[in-house]
């Protein structure tokens, strides 16, 4: 056991230690500067997921919202509440702004990313689509790039699938434990049930979900938030003034300062976004859209509604507060959390955290289930595979929540997802030029008066595409 923690504790040094986080900075801004700025161009388009008239025809079929809200239930989890607090207590308030400039440039990516996912998805037996970046390497690229497929898959299953999914198990049953004084085993009984419930429905029944949770979680962290900014709305300017002034070096709040900003808000910027880490676009190659650009730019959305609302929400409850002492050691993670929405709110909050807390656990881990469930549609088709992987990831669930010390049985998780973002980028450099001409092709049809573009794959007979995929008619009214 001590070997193999070397070996992948190496792996985490060659991947997290220095190289990736760079990699996914650099790579960010050189696609924001090759789409020309996309994110901002279609940064107005992006709430047009939202309305109802830009849903799919087919009441079957997965729509973009539904898409949209199970990635961001799955983006939005304990980094947004726990890896926040950590970020500000080891890089003080400026980790803050590099969270946000990350989130920026990652949106970007992730359109690059799930457009791409969008662009290969095949339409399955049952009218559901299946993508991502296992199917992008594999008609993208070619089958004699299988091995990398095989591998991009292998590191999926293990880091979401498995690891990350015992980690959430663990967080919401000590965070209920704490906040409620409930048992370990009855909350990871509970929510290994409602887990089991919703991933045997396949992914039909995890939009649905989603539909319903990610709403309710998202707007309610919020609105607890806003309170939070009204009740002490005169000191909002001071706190926007420390981010900046911390981010750069003008005032030092911790040790490090700000090259400890920096590394922190990168750092946890994308750990929370995942923008570039190949995840997202498993989900948002399932959404039925008229072009894959479509998709990119919902996605695109869904790191800005996790980074730009959902942690700064975190960070404004922290830094508004007097539990957190810039520079002080102490309480962090959620606990950091917890005690200054107190501070604010008072005792019933802590309750409400822990509902929220729920929530993101929740709808992570069905969102991790799907990453490792069509991660394995690539590996094998045999038909026991599926409930098998289902069956594994409800036992974690509950493994992870019982037995605290159980989650250090996956130290392997981080290090296969430096491996998974490293192939994702690899792919994605690799397809860029593809989807910069997909991407031509969706401004030129805009440019034309077409409200709504939609993919014709007979224009693209180049690429190996699944041609029933697209089957949308032209529509010029909005």
């Amino acid at each position: 056991m001590g070997a193999l923690e070397s070996l992948f504790g190496l792996i985490g040094d060659l991947t997290w230690g220095w190289a990736l986080i760079p990699l996914l900075v650099v790579f960010g801004v050189f696609i924001t500067l090759l789409t020309d700025f996309v994110q901002f161009r279609f940064f107005k388009r992006m709430f047009r997921v939202l309305s109802s008239k830009n849903q799919s025809g087919d009441p079957n079929a997965i729509s973009a919202r539904e898409a949209l809200l199970i990635s961001v239930g799955g983006r939005v989890g304990g980094g947004n509440i726990a890896g926040v607090a950590v970020a500000i207590t080891l890089g003080g308030p400026g980790a803050v702004f590099w969270m946000w400039a990350i989130a920026i440039v990652g949106m970007a990516t992730s359109l690059v990313e799930c457009s791409l996912a969008q662009l290969y998805k095949r339409r399955q037996p049952d009218g559901m689509f299946r993508g991502g970046p296992a199917r992008s390497i594999l008609h993208g690229l070619g089958e004699h790039f299988r091995w990398l497929a095989v591998l991009y898959a292998v590191c999926l299953i293990a880091s979401f699938a498995l690891g990350f999914n015992a980690f959430q198990g663990n967080t919401v049953a000590g965070a209920v434990q704490d906040s409620l004084g409930i048992n370990r085993t009855i909350t990871g009984a509970l929510l290994a049930v409602v887990a089991g419930f919703i991933v045997f429905g396949g992914i039909h029944r995890i939009a649905k979900a989603a539909d319903v949770v990610v709403p309710i979680m998202a707007v309610g962290y919020i609105l607890m938030a806003l309170i939070v900014i009204l009740m002490n709305i005169t000191a909002v300017p001071g706190v926007l003034v420390s981010i900046v002034a911390n981010a750069f070096g003008l005032q030092e709040a911790v040790g490090g300062g700000m090259g400890a900003a920096i590394a922190q808000g990168l750092r946890r910027g994308l750990f929370s976004n995942e923008a570039g880490l190949g995840s997202a676009p498993n989900v948002a190659a399932t959404a039925d859209v008229r072009h894959p650009i479509s998709q990119g730019i919902t996605q695109s959305f869904s790191v800005f509604i996790d980074t730009i609302f959902i942690c700064s929400c975190t960070a404004f409850i922290i830094l508004l507060g007097d539990v957190y002492v810039p520079g002080a050691e102490g309480i962090d993670g959620i606990a950091l959390t917890q005690q200054s929405l107190v501070s604010h709110l008072g005792d019933w909050s802590q309750y409400l955290l822990s509902f929220m807390i729920l929530l993101f656990a929740f709808s992570s881990i069905i969102y991790n289930y799907y990453l490792g469930e069509n991660a394995l549609t690539v590996i094998t088709k045999h038909p026991m595979a599926e409930n098998a992987l289902r069956i594994v990831v409800i036992g974690i669930v509950f493994l992870g929540a019982t037995a605290p010390r159980a989650t250090s049985v996956f130290f392997f998780s981080d290090p296969m997802m430096g491996i998974l973002a490293v192939v994702n980028l690899v792919v994605i450099m690799m397809l860029l030029p593809t989807c910069l001409r997909i991407l031509r092709d969706f401004r030129q049809q805009l440019s034309e008066g077409v409200v709504r573009p939609v993919f014709n794959p007979d224009n693209f007979p180049d690429l190996d595409l699944d041609r029933t995929a697209w089957t949308a008619k032209p529509d010029s009214s909005d």
